[in-house]
């Protein structure tokens, strides 16, 4: 298994926007990206931004469900992708006993959020959907950008030999 965080939300422009959550693994190397539904996005981001409704969420009454009954949600797995649908589990502890609890991957993601419990991913699946990340394209970029920004000079900004002309002077 591969401990991943969550990434963030994004949209998916091809896909009528829907929203996709992206985890990423630890060395930042790989990106699994996983569609989600409007409200799962809006209860991943609310977590994420440490945000709280006025009144509890489906995702903050579980959790505090397991905290009133002294449960821990120890992890999530998300352990298998069949027909383009990924499948999870949550694994909660109450004193000695364990159980595994099956759950949509973006309901346990919301909620591992809000328990502060890690999120792992079988192998299989990371190998199966991951997509790499060019962290090597990413720092060029920010260098190319660098770059240009240093070469900028205040004449570049100079309206004379643009076309612009000052109304001012009129």
């Amino acid at each position: 298994m591969i401990e991943m965080t969550v990434a963030g939300i994004a949209l998916d422009a091809t896909n009528r926007r829907t929203p996709i959550v992206l985890l990423k693994d630890g060395s930042g190397r790989r990106a699994l990206p996983i569609w989600i539904g409007d409200n799962e996005a809006r209860a991943i981001l609310m977590a994420l931004e440490h945000q709280r409704a006025a009144r509890p969420m489906t995702h903050d009454l579980m959790a505090n469900i397991l905290a009133a009954w002294e449960m821990t949600l120890e992890r999530i797995v998300i352990h298998s992708l069949q027909d383009n649908t990924y499948y999870a589990v949550l694994t909660i502890r109450q004193g000695d006993l364990c159980k595994e609890i099956d759950a949509r991957p973006s309901d346990a993601i919301a909620l591992a959020l809000r328990c502060d419990s890690p999120i792992w991913v079988m192998e299989a699946v990371v190998a199966d959907a991951s997509i790499p990340v060019d962290r090597d394209a990413d720092e060029q970029e920010r260098i190319a950008f660098r770059q240009f920004l240093d070469s900028i000079r205040p004449q570049d900004f100079s309206q004379q030999g643009r076309g612009i002309e000052d109304s001012s002077a009129s």
